[in-house]
C-alpha cells in the first residue's frame, strides 16, 4: 500500500499540471464509458463522444508534458477519431 501512495505522490510532485490533467482524463473517460455501458442498448452517442474527447485531450496533454511518446500517439488518435465520431453523431457528415 505504501508503494501505491508513493507512486501517486511522485506523480503529483513531478508535474502537478500533468497530474491534474490525468485526473480530468480519468474522470471524463470513466464517465463516458459508464454512460455507454448503462445505455448499451441505445446509447446517445452525442453524449459519449464529448466525454471521451475531453478525456483523450486531457490525457494527450498530460502525456506530452511527461514526454511519453506512445501513450501520446494513442490518445492523439483517440482525439481525432472522437472528433470524427461526434461529427457523425451530430449528422454533420
Amino acid at each position: 500500500m505504501q508503494k501505491i501512495k508513493e507512486f501517486w505522490i511522485e506523480g503529483y510532485r513531478s508535474d502537478k499540471t500533468a497530474f491534474y490533467l490525468e485526473i480530468i482524463s480519468f474522470f471524463f473517460t470513466v464517465s463516458a464509458s459508464m454512460y455507454l455501458a448503462v445505455n448499451a442498448l441505445a446509447p446517445d452517442m452525442r453524449y459519449v463522444y464529448p466525454g471521451f474527447l475531453v478525456g483523450a485531450t486531457a490525457g494527450a496533454l498530460a502525456y506530452y508534458r511527461r514526454g511519453l511518446l506512445w501513450p501520446l500517439l494513442l490518445t492523439a488518435y483517440f482525439v481525432i477519431i472522437n472528433i470524427a465520431g461526434f461529427g457523425v453523431a451530430m449528422t454533420w457528415w
